[in-house]
């Protein structure tokens, strides 16, 4: 591994036998509490993304989706804690529409995450459930202060989700967003969350909170009925993987849009990529014309993984892989463009500890707060998946009664030999498979330490535009025009949010974790 730091920065990676990283500090010192006391890095994992439901509310909430990978220090597992639509979502439902619903019930999936939280300390925990969710109940019913990036983005979706029921009142204190550094509570959160913890979620698929959810759907048009909640259930898959610079590269199958990286890493390895330097414009350039052609296979072919007309294997064949390889041009435009895709809803963490176990997690409400929908007195953001489904009647991902929809958010592992090299993600709707080609491609192929690989700058290609950061050397940034990329700047809010977690060898890991956003990685 590279341990010179050549990009700006303000952090250090954190070296340690057991870590943390995520997006939010609260979050990372209640992940951090649990390995204190015991716990596996999957109790560090639930912790903190328990307290990111409360503390970043923007990102994600009790109401939404949950994937992780965990290596458990034998073996790979997956699981996917996403839902399904309501049994009333049939194609009628949404005649007269060209696209499916953004905000409001009509873009509301069963909620997987609390399942997820579940089934994952069932097999994987070892602190008491109930334990786990001290340090959010606390930061609910206490509060926190609202950071300055958390403040932004909630100020962005104000306009945007106010007149959903229930927004205003758990979201908008004085009728507004708080502002940074404002002391912000959630009581009904606190109390959902004890009901959650006290009885390992029946509360919320088959209990009280259940036929609060279903009431307040009956009363304001939605669909989701008590049977939809009660028949949730996560799935246990197996990874995805493909071969890249010498690692295994994993991801999560479909539903998911991590078979994308997969794509762009396997075409990516047939071309011939060892002589080119980390910055350079050539390598940037198969980076997203490669990502481009994964992109744009899984807008066509992805959905619930039951009505795909082409398997994961068959995305991922080798000839196929030749084929799209064939497609590239070494110093010219010339691969499909994908769709685009929102951003700004999605929280990821990895935790490790000292036994080996290794966790790559994320959860989501998809857009900010989701759909604007909050069930009354709870604290309850109900996500907005649905929107998701197309409408398109021969396309895999049309919506219908029981289905999952294509999910943005996905985690990322890296192995060699079996054993793990790192847990990786990085947040941000269409950014998240651009993010883990660009990670993968620094960080195995280059060797470049994690923290270089998320201070460096980065790339995001959309509605035909290449955005570049604006510490992008101008030599890069010029060839890449050259090349016929018509390039743009971004925010920092547009270039994702990553962290990392990999191995040192069996003393210990380094931790490194995102300087765009409040992101923040500890360890002991």
């Amino acid at each position: 591994m590279d341990w010179t730091f050549p990009y700006a920065s303000s952090r250090m990676p954190v070296l340690a036998r057991n870590c943390v990283a995520t997006t939010q500090p609260l979050a990372a010192q209640a992940g951090l509490a649990m390995l204190a006391k015991g716990g596996s890095a999957v109790d560090a994992a639930l912790a903190t993304a328990i307290a990111l439901t409360v503390v970043e509310p923007t990102m994600n909430g009790i109401g939404g989706d949950a994937f992780a990978i965990i290596h458990d220090g034998k073996t790979l597992h997956g699981l996917n804690a996403s839902g399904r639509a309501p049994k009333d979502w049939h194609r009628a439902r949404f005649d007269g529409r060209d696209k499916m619903p953004e905000v409001g019930w009509d873009s509301v999936t069963v909620p997987g995450g609390v399942a997820g939280w579940v089934v994952l300390h069932e097999r994987f925990g070892k602190l008491p459930f109930e334990t786990l969710f001290e340090p959010a109940i606390r930061y609910a019913n206490e509060g926190f202060l609202v950071s300055p990036v958390i403040a932004q983005i909630w100020q962005n979706q104000v306009d945007r989700l106010r007149d959903q029921p229930g927004f205003a009142e758990s979201f908008l204190p004085h009728g507004r967003a708080p502002q940074a550094g404002e002391l912000f509570r959630c009581p009904g959160q606190a109390e959902t969350l004890r009901l959650i913890a006290s009885s390992k979620g029946e509360e919320f698929y088959r209990g009280s909170l259940a036929q609060k959810i279903v009431a307040a759907a009956k009363a304001q048009g939605g669909a989701i009925a008590l049977s939809d909640l009660a028949d949730h259930r996560p799935d246990w898959v197996d990874p995805i993987s493909i071969g890249f610079a010498g690692y295994d590269i994993h991801e999560l199958p479909p539903n998911g849009q991590g078979i994308s990286a997969l794509i762009a890493l396997g075409i990516l390895d047939r071309l011939d990529i060892g002589g080119l330097t980390a910055d350079s414009a050539e390598f940037v350039h198969l980076q997203i014309e490669a990502t481009k052609i994964g992109m744009a296979e899984v807008r066509a072919h992805v959905g619930d993984p039951a009505t795909m007309r082409l398997t994961p294997a068959e995305l991922l064949d080798p000839a196929r892989l030749d084929d799209h390889a064939a497609q590239i041009t070494r110093d010219r435009v010339s691969a499909p463009e994908p769709a685009r895709q929102s951003t700004h809803g999605t929280v990821y963490l990895a935790a490790a500890d000292q036994n080996g176990m290794a966790v790559s997690y994320i959860q989501s409400n998809y857009r900010g707060f989701g759909s604007g929908v909050v069930i009354s007195g709870t604290g309850i953001a109900l996500h907005n998946r649905g929107c998701c489904f197309v409408l398109d009647k021969d396309h895999p991902n049309i919506v219908g009664p029981g289905k999952r929809p294509l999910n943005t958010i996905i985690p990322g592992f890296a192995t060699q030999n079996g054993k793990t090299v790192a847990a990786l993600g990085v947040m941000g709707g269409s950014m998240q498979p651009q993010g883990h080609v660009q990670v993968a491609c620094r960080m195995l192929a280059k060797n470049q330490n994690p923290q270089a690989v998320i201070d460096a700058p980065r790339w995001r290609f959309e509605d035909g535009k290449l955005s570049l950061e604006a510490a992008w050397p101008e030599a890069t940034r010029t060839a890449l025009e050259a090349f016929g990329h018509a390039t743009t700047g971004g925010t920092y809010l547009d270039f994702g949010a990553a962290q990392i977690i990999y191995r040192l060898g069996p003393d210990g890991w380094v931790a490194a974790s995102e300087g765009r956003r409040d992101g923040c990685a500890v360890g002991l």
